[in-house]
């Protein structure tokens, strides 16, 4: 087969490098449990992830999927079996704590913070994975993220949009406990109620509440909890996550984890995060030391 013209999205030889070997390893270990252990992959791994960046930064369906990439249907299986197997999450893991030192700061992080963001979704998610906010008036799935103080995902957890931030907010902080037991202070606005920051006190994190100052007007960054609202940002360059897509908050969680990869792989390479709004100017989110 004659070799593609590349995409905008496609990994170049240096990010490659950086994933290469959590998605090889990942694949021998199918291939030691497999029955046809003999016959060798019908595909290349690289043009596998290329094609799910593809469908991540474009927003298409998967069946719109170009013909000079695999096919769809095998393409989403291996984001279904990463999704499930963890190598997304992997991924943002092994190149967040790169970013982490690359920053000059200890891989294991001691600080979080945490939002939650609901946004609508698309007809094809079943009806009972959604809810209302009525806060927001959006019908749709909420989106609560842990990161660090640099903005770098720690944790994320995709609910119906009906349910409340604390609720939710608990579920993802006892995750990041458990992932994260060097974190010992998080940070979140006023929308977290009493029992949550009790809920912290169990878990041996303290939790400050920080709100905006009474009479502000207009958009005022809030300083410590202003990292967690610029990462919703960063993820929106990837089209896929203006809207929920997913069926499963599963599949919802995978996109964001993938969106992060792709943003803290193009960090470390020094190489450019195109935003789609004007493909001729090439944008850089910035990670501040």
């Amino acid at each position: 087969m004659a070799e593609r013209r590349p995409y905008p999205s496609d990994l170049s030889d240096a990010r490659w490098e950086l994933i290469e070997p959590v998605l090889t390893a990942w694949r021998a270990e199918r291939r030691r449990h497999a029955l046809d252990i003999g016959r060798p992959p019908e595909h290349d791994l690289r043009e596998i992830m290329n094609a799910i960046l593809y469908i991540d930064r474009t927003g298409v369906q998967w069946r719109y999927l170009p013909h000079d990439f695999p096919p769809w249907e095998t393409v989403y299986g291996y984001f279904a079996k990463w999704q499930k197997d963890g190598v997304f999450a992997q991924l943002n893991s092994l190149l967040r704590e790169l970013v982490r030192q690359k920053e000059g700061r200890n891989a294991s992080p001691s600080a979080c913070v945490i939002d939650a963001q609901s946004v609508k979704t698309s007809t094809s998610v079943p009806a009972t994975s959604q809810g209302t906010d009525a806060g927001k008036k959006i019908v749709g799935r909420k989106r609560s993220i842990a990161t660090d103080t640099l903005g770098l995902l720690l944790a994320v957890l995709v609910t119906a949009a009906s349910v409340q931030d604390s609720v939710a907010g608990t579920r993802l902080l006892d995750q990041v406990a458990a992932d994260h037991p060097t974190i010992r202070k998080v940070w979140v606005d006023g929308g977290y109620r009493q029992h949550f920051v009790e809920h912290a006190a169990t878990l041996g994190i303290d939790m400050e509440i920080t709100q905006r100052a009474p009479g502000t007007r207009g958009f005022t960054p809030i300083p410590k909890r202003w990292a967690v609202e610029r990462t919703y940002g960063w993820i929106l360059l990837h089209r896929r996550l203006t809207r929920d897509y997913e069926t499963l908050p599963a599949g919802s969680e995978a996109v964001i984890h993938l969106a992060m990869t792709d943003l803290m792989a193009r960090r470390l390479t020094g190489e450019n995060t195109i935003s789609w709004r004007d493909p001729a100017k090439p944008h850089q989110p910035q990670i501040p030391g």
